[in-house]
Order: structure tokens, then sequence, then C-alpha cells
């Protein structure tokens, strides 16, 4: 999970496009990244698929003024506040945005074309009607930093439990490709963002590598039985750290709320 989803991509190079900090083309080519195209499609006013940069502009013009992620789950609809069929999407694609200060959300569609060792991406995103609400189960920037410095220690105490290897060449490889994957993308999250949200990500992403090492099956031969003990034993860690990645995504969205409140003086 410490790969960056595309939901997480949209949210925050759509929260930066709207702060004013990056271009349009700039927020579109950092949401597309490697894919070969993005197109939007169900957009109110249009008949047929648009581009991003249209598609984002048209939905600031509806209302949205911040983009929230959701990385729902089964028995864990993170981020979401329906209405069902919304939910049902995001949780068959794992992944959505959800629009706040306007009823739209985004679930990608995401399709390989292309023959073998020449395949490109191109992602649809479907724009839906949501039910404008609390995002389930999503802390705050603080309360995930501290369920992740445990969640850092739980799972370091089950890999050891499990006798899960943290060295050898094969978790070092893992952790080759993690580091190469924040280097090259060493702004892990847009422009505007809070240092504390870069943190928290950075932790996260961290937790979710020891876990695909855990998954993986590095340290020797695995049967099924260890395989689902493993399964067992991480999956609150892997909670925690999915939580924690939505909670940084959304920082923005929970600051201009914050800021909304102030001014209704509330």
């Amino acid at each position: 999970m410490h790969s960056e989803p595309r939901s997480g991509r949209l949210a925050a190079w759509g929260n930066a496009l709207l702060a004013g900090t990056v271009s349009p083309d700039d927020a579109a080519l950092a949401i597309v990244g490697e894919d070969a195209v993005h197109r939007v499609e169900g957009l109110p006013g249009e008949a047929g698929p648009v581009g991003l940069t249209l598609a984002l502009g048209r939905l600031r013009r509806l209302g949205v003024t911040g983009w929230r992620l959701a990385l729902p789950a089964p028995g864990h609809p993170l981020g979401l506040s329906g209405p069902p069929e919304f939910n049902a999407r995001a949780l068959a694609a794992e992944e959505a945005v959800v629009g706040f200060g306007a009823p739209y959300g985004l679930v990608p569609e995401v399709s390989e074309v292309g023959p073998p060792g020449d395949r490109h991406v191109t992602v649809v995103w479907h724009c839906l009607p949501v039910r404008e609400a609390p995002p389930a189960d999503v802390p705050s920037l603080g309360e995930a930093e501290r369920e992740l410095a445990e969640a850092l220690r739980d799972a370091t105490l089950v890999l050891t439990r499990l006798d899960v290897a943290a060295s050898g060449p094969a978790a070092e490889a893992a952790r080759d490709a993690y580091r190469a994957r924040a280097e090259a993308g060493s702004e892990i999250l847009a422009p505007g963002y809070p240092p504390r949200a870069v943190r928290v990500l950075e932790l996260a992403r961290r937790i979710g590598m020891l876990v695909d090492l855990a998954y993986d099956g590095h340290g020797g031969a695995v049967s099924a039985g260890e395989m689902a003990a493993r399964g067992e034993a991480l999956r609150p860690v892997e909670r925690v750290a999915r939580r924690a990645q939505v909670a940084a995504y959304n920082a923005y969205v929970e600051d201009r709320e914050r800021e909304r409140e102030k001014e209704r003086g509330l």
C-alpha cells in the first residue's frame, strides 16, 4: 500500500490547483504521471468524456473547493460518505476522490492496452453524485501520527515474532525500490501541503513497505498457514497505515474546513 494511489495524486494536485499553487496544465501532468491518458466521464453538462483540465475547471465552477481521498476496503469504508452507489463503485476500485463544497466524486477505471512489452495505461474517471457528510473513519493528522508510531512498533514486533527477515537480498531490494520511488517523487504531496502531512505520509508508506515485505514472503519459504497468520497479525497495522495515508492527503481540506468554521464563529 506504500505506492501512491491515482486518487491520491488527483486529490493532492487538484487541491494545489484550487489553492492556485500550480497551473492547470502542471496539475494535469502530475495527476496523469506515467499513464497514457486520463479522461473524465459523467461530468455535468458534458455528453461524453473530457480531459482532466476541463473537468477540474468545470467541477470548480460547480462549487468544489477541495478534494478528499478515499481508500475503502471490504468492511472498512475509509473516507466514504455515500450514497451506496458511489460507495460500491469506490469499493470495487479500492479508491476514489470525494469533492468538498459540492456533491461530486470521482472513481477511476483503469485499463491497459497494447501488446506485451508496450502496454499503455488509460484511466477513465467516473463522475458521480456523493453525499455531503463527514468521511468515514478518517483521523486528524495528530491522531494519525500517534497511531503510526504505535503501528511501527507493532509491525516490528509482529515481523520478529513471525520470523520475517528484515534483512537479506530480497528485503534490501524491496527497500531500494521504495527509496527509488521516493527519490523520483521527492515531493510526495503537491505544493501547499503542511510539513506534518508530508511526515505522516512518509511514515505510512514506510509501514506499508514493512507490511508488503511480510506479505511477499521475504525471509524464506512460507506455508499457506503462515501467510494466514501474517495477514491476521498485520491487518490492524495495515489499517492504521491506510487511515494515515488518507489523513495526509486530506489535510488540505481539513484546513479549509477549520477556516470555514472560524469564519462562522463555531
